[in-house]
């Protein structure tokens, strides 16, 4: 919900998207509020941001400091190369955001 909100400078959208009952339909909102001009700068920052305070604190930090070294891959089927990988191809950027948050976890 907070990443989804965070594509839009304007209140009333991110609020219409923090209300939204699911996931998924905070992502569909997401898709439809006026995007800010500097997104695609932004974007992976914001993402680093929200996943360093998701997994702040126990249970989430624990089970991320459980993977102990194994390399973390976003893997997915609806063809996001960005975030993830999705049949061998792909950036995941995700996954290297959990590896990056699970070395600072351990200092």
């Amino acid at each position: 919900h907070a990443y989804q909100a965070a594509k839009t400078l304007y209140l009333e959208q991110r609020d219409w998207i923090r209300h939204a009952p699911t996931c998924a339909e905070a992502k569909r909102r997401g898709g439809q509020v006026a995007l800010r001009d500097d997104w695609d700068s932004v974007k992976l920052r914001i993402m680093e941001d929200l996943v360093r305070q998701k997994f702040s604190t126990d249970p989430l930090r624990q089970q991320l400091l459980d993977t102990g070294d194994a390399i973390l891959i976003e893997s997915n089927s609806w063809n996001d190369c960005f975030w993830g990988v999705c049949r061998d191809v792909g950036e995941n950027h995700l996954g290297k955001i959990l590896m990056k948050v699970r070395d600072a976890c351990r200092a």
